[in-house]
Order: C-alpha cells, then structure tokens, then sequence
C-alpha cells in the first residue's frame, strides 16, 4: 500500500518526511488496497518542450508499481531502477552540454515519451505581484507579445496551490515561447520580469533557457519558506517551533497532543458524571490551534509545500526573487527571513552556492511612517550583502510612487539579468549594480562617502544636483539636507548649519528616487552610515546637573515588567538627599531629540521609591512638589527654577479622570494633572510629573508594562489626554531614555 508519507516523500532531498496529509494528485487516487497494475508516471515537472538544467546531474523520478524496473533514457544517456516498495523510484543521469532537440523515454509496463527536450540555463522565477505581473501589462505589451518568438526559450507557469502539507506534483505544462505562449495564463500572461530575465540570458549566452513561473500576489516570504530554512536562523526560533508543534511526527507535537488528549479524558470522565446526575455538561476543550499544520496562504511553509516542495530536485541553475511588499514593515526581520528562504531552498535542491538574485521593492506611497520602507531596503541590502551568491537589483528610478505595480519589468529583468551575467556566468568587465556603500570619512566639517560599483564613474542621472542626501551633526539638532558634489569614486557632503558632522542618510524615504547612479545608468541604494551623536543634553544645559549623583538610568525602548534598569546605583547612595531630579529625553526618526529637566524638593526620604513606581516598589505618590526647576528644549514648555504648582502622580494603579484629590486647573472629564487612584493596585500605572499652574504635563511615563505600547511623552499631549493616557505611542520613537538623580546634602 502507497502511504501518505511516501507520497510526501517521493525522494526528495528536502528532508520533509515529518509531515503527513492527505495528497491528491491528479490521475491518482490513494486507496485501502493497492491497484493490481500502475503505470509508469512522472510529475509535470517533466514534459515535452521542456529545458533541462547543463552541466549538472539530471534527477528523474516517478512512481510505478512497487518492483517495477524502469528504464530511462535521454539522448545517449540511460538509467534503470526498481520502483520501491512505495512505488518510488528515481534515476540520476549524467551532466549534459548545452544542445538538443532530445526526446526522454521512460518505459516500464508502458512508455512515456517527452519530444523537443532541450538542455540549457533553468531558473525558477518567485515571489509576490510584482514578479506574478505579466508581460501583458507592460507598456508598448502588444509589440513585446508580437516579438516573443523565441523557440530556445521555454516556459513552465506553476498554477497558484497552498497546502498544508508538502505535495509532489503540480498543475501547469511546460511550452515553446511564442506570441501565444507568453500571453496565456496569469496575471495577463507570463511573468514580465522572467521574460526579460531569460530573454536576454538567451540572447548573450547562446543557449536554450528554461523559466519555471511559481508566484503568488500578496503573499508573504515565511509561507514560500520550507521547515528547514528557519531551523537553521536562530532570530526565527519562534516561527520554527510552530512548525515543529504542528507536525505530527515531532516529540513536541506527541507531548502538547498527549496533554490534550489528557483533557479530553478528563472531560470525558466529567461529562458522564453530569449526565449520570443530570447536570449540565461542561463545555469541551477546544482544540489547540498549535497543533495544526499551516491553515492558510500566508502561513509559514503553505507555498512552499505546494508550489516550490514539487518541484525538488528538478536541476536548477539558480533563482530570482521579487518580495518584500507584504513584509515591508518588518525591517531588519527581513534579512533574517531571506536567510531562511535562501538556505531553505538551498538544502531542498543540496546545492550550497545556488545563485539567488532578487528586486529590491520600489519606492510607493504606503502610507505611515516613509522611513519605515527604507528600514527594509536596509534588510534586502544586508541579505545581499551577508547571504553568498546572492544579488540585489535596485530599481528606485523605474517604480512609480503612485502603483504599487511599476510597469516597467524591462530595466528589472535586465538588472537581474546583469547580476546572473556576471556573477553566475563570468562576463568580464560586466558592471551589474549600481554605486553601494563603502566607506565614510570626517574631513572637517565635511563627509566624503566613497562607492563600490562605480563603474566608469559617478554622476547624476538628471543632470541635477544630487539629492537625497542627509547629514547631522554631533551636537544639535537631526538629520538635515546636504549639500553634495561628485569627486572620484565619492561623494563629498555639508551643510551651512552643521560644523561637525557624523553621520549621514541616503534615500532614507520610502518615497525617495534619488538621481545618483554610475554612468552605466544604475543607481545606487539607500544606505546610512556614521555613529548617533552621542550628546549629553543635561552637561550641555543643565548647570545644576554637576551637583546630582546618578540613582537610575533606564532604556525606555526595553519598557516592560519588570522593570530592568540599564544603570542601578540606589544601593550605593550614601546619606540622605534633598533635591530628587528626572531626565527624559526622546529621540525620532531624524534622531531629532525632545528633552527635558526637572527637579524638586524631595518627596521622599526613601532612595528605592524614587524611580518608575512599579508594583512591588512601594512608590506611591500623589501630591504636590516644592521648588521646581524646569529645563526643556520642548518648545511651549515653561521653564525657570523654584518655579510653584508642581505636583507628581506616580502609582502602579489603575486610574481615572475624576480630579478627587481637587488639584489646581485640573478637570475631571480627560487624564491631565489631577486623576483619582483606582484598583487594582497592579494596574495601568502612572509615572508622572506636571506644572499645574501651567496646566503643562512635564513628562509621562504610562503603562509601562505594554513595552513599545507604553505613554510616552514630554509636555502635553496635543489631542485627547493631556497626559498621554491612552497614547500607546512608545514605539513611535527611535530611542527613549530616563535618568533619576538625587541631590544629597
């Protein structure tokens, strides 16, 4: 009897034997009683009019009856196996060149025979919406669908099909290029960028090109993602262990299943009792959601396993990929998602160095934050530059701001094409990316940024001077526009306001389309490069600062419970302490920084209760303060020393609006400076410090718990509550941080 492991199985090098599932292949029927005879059989992936990978050892698999032997056979070339016992068999034929017409006969208790076989470059052609965009859709489409003869170029289209577990055949057939051909099927025809990709690997390199099409419009990475890609990246543990709880061969899958069972027992055992006693029935556990294998496309491994799995070990060359729109708010995450996918593939088709060129997205209105597009950019740059054999084709002169779908798949295929030219094939002097990163140097009160891939050197793509370029510097303000030349391999960089620079941005926008490119006409990617300034506000502007001795210092970035400072010295604070001192200071994107100031007379004697109240530490504190002195570059915020009306709000409780404690200019119907402690003590809590008579909220610390979720905030919060109740806006901010101090006498 044929198994379902078998069938999920059927010699692949994938290593996915732990899944199982119930796999329906079209013309075969898994039954309780083996079938009398079976013909021999092949996946799709083998037909007519197919390419066959040169120069590399050319696996040919199929089922059979079980002891069958089947002879293959394949120009002068020809192998023979026995079918095992789960009618598998597979046969490894040798490397061939580049040539053809072949025909591929396999013959057993019938013959297969598959005509027109050619042997050249195959490529597997992946990704989301923009890879899935056919050749149809580009602009003058007509006159490209009209020259699309090519009889050396072949074309596979796998049919869309998630599945919870691995398959082993798909739907689609392998055919000749023509006019037809590559306008059928789709998203109004074959893959544009594929096309043009092996287009031109056809045209310099002289041999038949095969391109195997397997995309999915708005799908994310992890699910074209196989189990073995993210057991080997640690940043991804997470997303592995589900898959393991998921599989139903792993120990931990038995563990969590025989713990479930356990319940069922139990509920079992109590639901005859209430039928015995005539009492309701208590409800039934439900099923744990963990135990499930993938339950939809955007699953972990749901493309994988039946898109991609079916396809191994059909000889590849290599593959390229064009993702990232559906990840696009998971920066650097991203890198380590590539890592995963690379790798993946690379174990299923056991070939460490498989060339794996890919797009970097272009730039689109996404709406939100535009940095947060650049932060992938960063990610794709760093799988390029940190995953072997790999190449990043960068296309932020060919998108359109305004689609998400930028017609011009031409100039994307070409650069991929470039990269598989060079890298894969070994043109010489062959420039295949655009300017990347190198070096930065101070050179006084200017940078120079030094390039990689000049090609035949710098220059701007509209004549224009470049733009795109932010500097800051060490001491004041954020990133702001720079001035920048062309000289050499570089680019020299100022502005009128920054004296001392230490840190530059290039296209740090979602919506940047900078014109600096070599003189090939490829542009160069975003980047960033220096150190954060590295500036101590309060020395800078706080005299009084010299006289405090540091209590804690807290990364708001690591909110949580508990709360874990960076610096602890309160068990060294020696005698007793009359002033007590907090400094917040917040930092955005453009490391533009919000700061501010503030001591007070001591409202406690207690050294342990004068940082975030938490529960557990006692601190509670509603009341008013003596003696505040106010520093801020916030603007609006009143500033000035002994200034009256403080008052401090500092709690682990939840609490609410009601102004019960009657404290000046506070209303009871928003949070502001005046609310009313409520249960539980354990709560939302509060670390707050106000002006009253100002009706100014100098800082806010809330609901620290939340992590990046937390109230932040320094003066009062523009809409809604003054006191950043409610703000949930900590993960707003590229860094956050507190200091408390204390004055002793």
């Amino acid at each position: 009897m044929m198994t379902k492991r078998s069938f999920a199985r059927i010699f692949r090098n994938c290593g996915l034997t732990g899944w199982l599932g119930v796999l329906t292949l079209a013309g075969v029927c898994l039954s309780t009683t083996p079938k009398a005879t079976a013909e021999v059989r092949l996946p799709r992936v083998f037909g007519s009019h197919m390419v066959m990978q040169q120069q590399k050892p050319l696996t040919i698999w199929g089922w059979a009856d079980a002891g069958e032997t089947v002879a293959v056979k394949l120009g002068n070339a020809s192998r023979s196996a026995s079918a095992n016992g789960h009618g598998e068999w597979k046969v490894v034929l040798p490397a061939m060149p580049a040539g053809g017409p072949y025909t591929l006969s396999v013959s057993g208790s019938n013959t297969l025979e598959f005509d027109d076989i050619l042997i050249g470059e195959v490529w597997l052609c992946s990704g989301q919406s923009n890879m899935e965009f056919g050749i149809g859709q580009g602009p003058a489409a007509q006159a490209e669908i009209a020259a699309a003869d090519h009889p050396g170029i072949r074309l596979l289209m796998v049919q869309n099909r998630w599945t919870p577990v691995p398959q082993t055949d798909i739907e689609g057939t392998w055919k000749v290029c023509t006019p037809q051909s590559v306008a059928e099927g789709g998203w109004q025809g074959f893959s544009a960028v594929a096309y043009h990709f092996g287009r031109e690997l056809h045209e310099q390199l002289k041999v038949p090109v095969g391109l195997i099409e397997a995309d999915w419009g708005g799908t994310r990475i992890e699910s074209w993602t196989p189990p073995e890609g993210f057991a080997a990246v640690p940043a991804l543990k997470n997303d592995y262990e589900r898959l393991l709880l998921g599989d139903p061969t792993t120990p931990q899958h038995r563990e969590r299943l025989g713990k479930t069972l356990d319940e069922y027992a139990k509920w079992l055992e109590a639901a005859r009792r209430a039928m015995a006693s005539n009492e309701l029935v208590p409800s039934v556990p439900a099923y744990p959601s963990e135990l499930l294998p993938p339950g939809d496309v955007q699953q972990a491994t749901a493309l994988f396993n039946g898109m991609i799995h079916p396809l191994v070990p059909f000889a590849l060359r290599g593959a390229i990929w064009y993702q990232g729109e559906s990840n696009q708010s998971e920066g650097m995450l991203y890198a380590e998602r590539m890592k995963a996918l690379v790798g993946g593939w690379r174990q299923c088709w056991q070939d460490e160095v498989f060339p794996f060129y890919f797009v970097q997205i272009a730039p689109f209105k996404y709406g939100g934050d535009p940095k947060t597009l650049a932060e992938l950019w960063e990610a794709q740059t760093v799988a390029a530059r940190t995953i072997p054999n790999t190449g990043m084709a960068v296309i932020s002169d060919v998108g359109d701001l305004n689609d998400i779908h930028p017609v011009n798949k031409k100039d994307v295929g070409h650069r991929l094409a470039l990269l598989a030219r060079a890298r894969t094939y070994g043109e010489k002097d062959l420039v295949c990316s655009g300017p990347t990163f190198k070096s930065l140097t101070t050179e006084g009160d200017t940078l120079r940024v030094t390039f990689d891939h000049v090609g035949s050197g710098l220059a701007s793509r509209d004549g224009k001077p470049l733009d795109w370029f932010e500097i800051i510097d060490a001491e004041e303000g954020g990133f702001v526009k720079a001035d920048a030349r062309i000289e050499g391999d570089g680019v020299i960089l100022s502005a009128p306001d920054v004296k001392h620079p230490v840190a530059v941005r290039f296209a740090w926008n979602g919506l940047a389309e900078p014109n600096l490119m070599n003189r090939e006409g490829l542009p160069a990617g975003s980047f960033r490069a220096g150190e954060r300034p590295r500036r101590d506000w309060v020395k800078q502007h706080v005299p009084e600062a010299k006289d405090y001795q540091l209590v804690y210092e807290l990364d708001l970035a690591g909110l949580g419970s508990p709360i874990r400072y960076a610096v602890d010295n309160h068990a060294g604070i020696q005698g007793a302490f009359d002033r007590i001192a907090y400094f917040v200071e917040l930092s955005d994107a453009d490391w533009n920084t919000q700061d501010v100031y503030v001591s007070m007379d001591a409202f406690t004697d207690d050294i342990s209760k004068v940082g975030v109240p938490a529960s557990g530490t006692g601190a509670h504190f509603q009341q008013n303060l003596a003696n505040l002195n106010v520093f801020s570059n916030v603007k609006g915020i009143v500033t000035g020393e002994r200034l009256g009306g403080g008052n401090i709000e500092f709690w682990s409780n939840n609490y609410g609006q009601q102004n019960s404690a009657k404290v000046p200019n506070a209303s009871s119907d928003v949070f502001d400076f005046g609310d009313e402690v409520a249960f539980p003590p354990d709560g939302y809590g509060s670390m707050q410090v106000h002006n009253h008579d100002a009706r100014q909220t100098l800082f806010a610390i809330n609901h620290w718990r939340e992590g990046r979720k937390a109230d932040v905030g320094i003066g009062n919060q523009s809409t809604d509550n003054p006191d950043w109740t409610f703000a949930g806006n900590a993960g707003g901010y590229q860094s956050m941080r507190l200091r408390v101090m204390v004055r002793c006498r």
